[in-house]
């Protein structure tokens, strides 16, 4: 028999970009090398728009914290929790959005959506640089938060598709990171910038119109270099697609269909592990929020002047880098997220309760210094949290659901955070740091609880195969550190034995629950 000329030719529903792929594509011959060549490759082109989208989200809503040490509050004439509440309208914004950023994720090409995204949100920076009042500030604020919303359930979705599940921790871990890399810039851009004499801006309006204008220019660039999904890839051969959608069948995850399907949505909805999830975002965030909108006034509260404090977030910001790593390494190599999780938590407790305990004083700055500190440790939850809900959770309504969820649920994380501290308990904050003492013991528990949960459901799972007369054993290579290929003979003929293999359903868009071969990951 010939050779197809082109994967066309072998699987003609990803002949047209954009098109629903209705049948699986066929087994094609794909070694180890195949497989690391086009995951290089991907990270090259993806994953490097990833880390740098991802990159200016964080440096655009991590600013206003500087903003704020370089006399924003003064010169805007800002007053009671005023700031407070200019902090919770991006999230409030995020929050509104995010029943449309699932449906747009959807039925949006990603090449389209994620520029469109970049490019409002680097206007709405740019306009805050010439914001005078509160009012304007909260406008400016809104339109950021709106066009974020879509951001990180965006990139989770993007992340699945494009790559296996034992690869997605560290993937994942490489975008989201840069939260530790934007805090880093944005002191030292903040040191910078903050030294330009001007008659015409201050320096608060000078720092937001710099990211503003990065942000405005890199959306062009995105649009270039982004493609829409593996069968349309251009930095892939004909040869590749095909080896790429094989790289991942084993994922049982979809590689995108642009069929929005409300029973997706129901199936999200009665789920209980959609509010496990929801419960850890919005618990994770309402403390990355304190550390965000007033880390630097927290350090200023010890007594360092505003250049000073800008340079003592540079270390969290490289912590923030570390632990995020260091978190989807463990989660990569020991693959038991849960209890990597809960584990990261326990650090911020005691930073917690050191900020909380210890007085304020010159000869306690050390011990107050070291507490700040240990909150970076907060910072590996939120890609592990990701990894969870992309790798557990098939269909591509339903994954763009429940990223949109956790989403919200953050955005609901860092509207309460801020309000959790007033100006009026500076210095010392012993109310908000009292509340996040209870709200990440309360993490702790909701994790172990969805551990046992996912645990529970691959049970049922077993239950549900030995039903529809296939074994209850099943071989996940998704999860595997190499790639092996899904053959058609099968281990039982070499074996004897009936072993079912994880991957027949790549492109049906089938949910987790729909299909008795998924496996579910803890």
């Amino acid at each position: 028999m010939a050779k197809p000329d082109s994967v066309h030719d072998e699987c003609p529903s990803l002949a047209k970009e954009g098109q629903v792929i209705e049948t699986d594509p066929p087994h094609v011959p794909l070694t180890e090398e195949d497989s690391k060549r086009i995951c290089r490759k991907t990270d090259r082109t993806i994953l490097v728009i990833l880390i740098w989208v991802y990159f200016l989200q964080i440096l655009d809503k991590t600013v206003l914290g500087y903003g704020a040490t370089f006399g924003l509050q003064t010169d805007t004439h800002l007053t009671g929790n005023q700031y407070s509440l200019i902090g919770s309208i991006a999230p409030i914004a995020q929050l509104a959005w995010q029943p449309f950023s699932s449906y747009l994720i959807v039925k949006v090409p990603h090449k389209v959506l994620m520029p469109a995204l970049c490019l409002g949100w680097g206007i709405a920076q740019s306009c805050l640089a010439a914001c005078h009042n509160f009012q304007e500030l909260m406008a400016a604020r809104f339109f950021l938060g709106l066009f974020e919303a879509g951001c990180l359930p965006l990139f989770g979705v993007i992340t699945s598709q494009w790559y296996r599940r034992a690869e997605q921790p560290l993937r994942i871990a490489a975008w989201y990171g840069t939260n530790g890399l934007a805090t880093i810039v944005a002191a030292a851009l903040s040191y910078g910038l903050a030294h330009i004499k001007s008659d015409l801006l201050q320096s608060w309006q000078i720092i937001f119109l710099f990211v503003g204008l990065v942000t405005i220019v890199s959306a062009p660039i995105v649009y270039w270099r982004m493609d829409n999904d593996i069968s349309t890839a251009r930095f892939l051969t004909e040869e590749e697609k095909l080896q790429g959608m094989e790289r991942l069948r084993a994922n049982q995850t979809g590689t995108g269909n642009t069929e929005f399907k409300f029973s997706h949505v129901l199936e999200a909805a009665l789920e209980p592990k959609t509010y496990l999830w929801i419960g850890m975002a919005m618990l994770l965030n309402i403390g990355a929020s304190v550390t965000n909108t007033f880390g630097p006034l927290i350090l200023g509260g010890l007594g360092y002047d505003k250049y000073t404090t800008s340079l003592l977030t540079m270390p969290f910001g490289a912590l923030q880098s570390i632990m995020i790593m260091l978190a989807s390494y463990l989660a990569h190599t020991a693959r038991v997220k849960g209890v990597i999780l809960s584990a990261f938590m326990l650090p911020v407790v005691a930073g917690l309760a050191v900020l909380y305990a210890v007085p304020r004083n010159d000869s306690a700055n050390g011990a107050l210094l070291a507490g700040y500190y240990l909150l970076a440790f907060l910072f590996g939850g939120n890609p592990l949290v990701v990894t969870w809900i992309v790798g557990n959770t098939a269909g591509s309504t339903k994954k763009s659901v429940a990223m949109s969820l956790f989403n919200a649920a953050s955005s609901a994380g860092n509207i309460v955070g801020p309000l959790l501290f007033s100006a009026k308990d500076a210095p010392d904050y012993h109310p908000g740091l009292r509340a996040c003492l209870g709200i990440f013991s309360a993490m702790v528990a909701i994790v172990l609880v969805q551990w046992a949960n996912l645990w529970f459901l691959n049970k049922q799972q077993a239950r549900r195969r030995v039903r529809n007369g296939k074994s209850a054993q099943i071989v996940d290579h998704s999860m595997q550190s190499n790639f092996h290929g899904i053959e058609e003979t099968g281990e039982e003929a070499e074996t004897g034995h009936q072993v079912t293999h994880a991957g027949a359903h790549v492109a049906e868009d089938l949910t987790d629950r729909e299909n008795d071969e998924f496996v579910y990951i803890y």
